[in-house]
């Protein structure tokens, strides 16, 4: 039986993470308790398996993209600090660009190869931080987990000593892309087992990326099962790929 516990993992507890971690400062805890507050207000939010997070080394976690909610969700409950790639439009404004850069967030321009952001990226993760990209690389538009793009390969394969799937439920009923504005609903985030990069080099880089969307197909659909909510169809074959490949890695 999949254990769901949701307490951080013992190692992270205190307010000193331990040497050689990166340190969320007081503004950085202050917004996190904030968005903490309102998601759990306003969207009943769970967030199952935090005790999965890696106490140290660079860890780069993948999520699925279903609203502009995600960020925060994906990284609300952990107790280390998250780095966020963004795509470059949200650095135009000049307000958000300083709010979104006080919280770890570097630019990224969507539908190119950029490999500015690519070094700072792996940069980052090398320095022993955590960093969260959404591989799909936009958001999805009837809630399921679409196929990713493979730079996750390279940064789990070459740079992270950890990595590890992230599962947003509900954020697309709250806030889809073709709406304005969100609405109360009911979000639910797991984190799955971590991978180390020992056992991300096994395979070659799209077997890693196909692997991985596979196993966060499963938590999604063991998520909904959960939470009463009927399982999103994936064509047949990816199911039972998904089902074939879930222990690869």
């Amino acid at each position: 039986m999949t254990d769901h516990r949701s307490h951080p993992n013992p190692s992270l507890r205190g307010w000193h993470l331990g040497p050689g971690i990166q340190q969320p400062g007081l503004y950085y805890r202050f917004m996190r308790r904030g968005c903490h507050a309102l998601c759990t207000t306003l969207w009943n939010t769970r967030v199952y398996n935090r005790h999965l997070e890696p106490p140290t080394g660079g860890v780069v976690y993948v999520s699925n993209h279903q609203s502009f909610l995600d960020p925060v969700l994906a990284t609300m409950a952990l107790r280390r600090p998250g780095n966020y790639m963004a795509r470059d439009s949200l650095f135009r404004n000049p307000l958000f660009c300083n709010l979104i850069d006080s919280l770890n967030a570097f630019p990224i321009r969507r539908g190119a190869a950029d490999l500015a952001a690519l070094k700072e990226a792996m940069r980052r993760l090398k320095g022993g931080r955590t960093l969260v990209i959404f591989p799909e690389g936009t958001r999805t538009k009837d809630g399921t987990i679409n196929p990713f793009l493979p730079g996750v390969a390279i940064l789990s394969q070459r740079a992270a000593e950890w990595t590890v799937p992230v599962v947003i439920d509900g954020a697309f009923d709250a806030w889809p892309r073709s709406q304005a504005l969100p609405r109360p609903g009911r979000i639910a985030v797991q984190y799955g087992q971590p991978v180390h990069q020992s056992d991300a080099r096994k395979l070659d880089a799209q077997a890693f990326v196909d692997n991985l969307r596979h196993k966060m197909i499963d938590i999604q659909t063991d998520i909904r099962r959960r939470i009463g909510r009927g399982e999103l169809r994936y064509p047949d074959a990816e199911r039972m790929s998904s089902h074939r490949d879930r222990q690869s890695i």
